[in-house]
């Protein structure tokens, strides 16, 4: 069923592409490091459920548009792993996020099953694409877009595998997050999208970026990817 994401009104500014660097701006507030917390609400006919879930950033590689980080998800359903003296249950996982910078990626994923028109769709979902939308629909995933000016920072998050449980766990990470950041608050809205999915459509929005983590697992994670060094 459709789920209300909860976003500043949309800026009117979009740059056109023929001057200087398309890469989003340097944000102090999307870098290794800083950790995010927040919920994610899981609606469809069976269920209506909500997870609290903390982010933290392991990597960031502007000028590749890329970066890595964490996700622990508590209160997860059929995840059998008790967190220690507190009664929720928790899955952590590693993914792996493209910057949608025109440079490296656009709009369009081009992968993940995700077609154009999937984009759209998905993409539409926050306000703050409005004014960036007949531009992508028109230029091929808005490759002459320059978002070096533009106050949100979208991206693509694509978890990798489970760390603290095993692929039997009862849950999947087959699909993946459309993501906006916003540079002047550091806030994140998200859905995630699994097309071969028919039980779920998920919100992520995360909040309080410069508060650390008071469940952030000291789990072994293995090495990064060399551009995230």
């Amino acid at each position: 069923m459709p789920v209300r994401v909860v976003e500043t009104s949309a800026p009117s500014q979009v740059s056109g592409g023929d001057s200087g660097s398309t890469c989003p701006q340097p944000c102090t507030l999307l870098s290794v490091g800083q950790a995010f917390s927040g919920t994610q609400n899981v609606s469809n006919k069976h269920i209506d459920e909500a997870w609290r879930v903390n982010v933290r950033i392991q990597g960031c590689d502007l000028d590749h548009g890329y970066l890595c980080g964490t996700m622990e998800a508590l209160n997860v359903p059929m995840a059998d792993t008790p967190v220690p003296q507190a009664n929720v249950l928790k899955v952590i996982t590693f993914w792996e996020g493209e910057i949608v910078d025109t440079k490296n990626y656009t709009f369009f994923t081009g992968k993940w099953e995700a077609t154009p028109e999937d984009d759209i769709k998905q993409w539409s979902k926050f306000p703050s694409f409005s004014p960036l939308q007949s531009q992508v629909e028109a230029d091929d995933g808005g490759k002459s877009l320059n978002l070096s000016n533009y106050p949100y920072i979208f991206m693509r998050w694509k978890e990798l595998y489970f760390v603290n449980v095993g692929t039997d766990c009862g849950l999947t990470i087959a699909g993946f997050y459309y993501v906006c950041f916003s540079c002047s608050d550091g806030s994140i809205n998200g859905f995630y999208y699994d097309p071969n999915s028919r039980a779920t459509e998920f919100t992520m929005t995360t909040a309080s970026p410069r508060t650390p983590h008071r469940h952030h697992p000291q789990l072994p994670i293995p090495p990064l990817p060399d551009r995230c060094l």
